[in-house]
């Protein structure tokens, strides 16, 4: 059974095997979580993503979908890359969002990650409802099948922490 667990804190310093990047669909960094992952595990981030557009993902990483690459400096093994939806209030939207979370944790069994720090996808440049988001992705956590012993939502501030940690409760 996976545990969850919720932190208020900074995710590029979370000691876990995998911490999941809430990415643009470029992957080459970006704003928000995406540059400070990118910021805090140096340029071998980049230069697999890179490696990955010219591979496999010329048009861009899509939306709900999940890659990993190495985790450069950042104090875990692997980087899980997804993209999530921006906010519409489209019902066709929350099952991406779902998708980000069950996806990762498929690339994160993959790997043979036990441990995994996700973030609050989509909650900031694209407006996910905070409390909406957390439900989004706790419920798919706890419904997932994974070898993932424990999820750790890595949460900025305090309103996104008590969000999360009101679901997983």
């Amino acid at each position: 059974m996976t545990t969850i667990t919720c932190v208020q804190g900074d995710i590029t310093g979370q000691h876990v095997d995998a911490i999941v990047n809430a990415a643009n669909s470029s992957l080459l960094g970006g704003g928000g979580v995406d540059g400070a992952i990118h910021r805090a595990g140096g340029p071998d981030i980049l230069a697999a993503c890179r490696a990955l557009r010219a591979a496999h993902y010329g048009k861009g990483l899509p939306t709900g979908h999940a890659v990993a690459t190495p985790a450069g400096r950042l104090p875990a093994r692997w980087v899980i890359h997804t993209v999530g939806p921006v906010w519409r209030n489209d019902p066709a939207d929350s099952a991406l969002l779902a998708s980000c979370y069950s996806e990762s944790l498929r690339v994160a069994d993959e790997l043979g990650a036990k441990s995994v720090a996700f973030p609050a996808i989509s909650t900031g440049i694209y407006r996910w409802p905070m409390e909406d988001a957390a439900r989004i992705a706790v419920e798919t956590v706890r419904e997932a099948e994974t070898s993932v012993e424990e999820v750790r939502f890595v949460l900025f501030d305090e309103r996104a922490y008590e969000a999360f940690v009101s679901q997983a409760s």
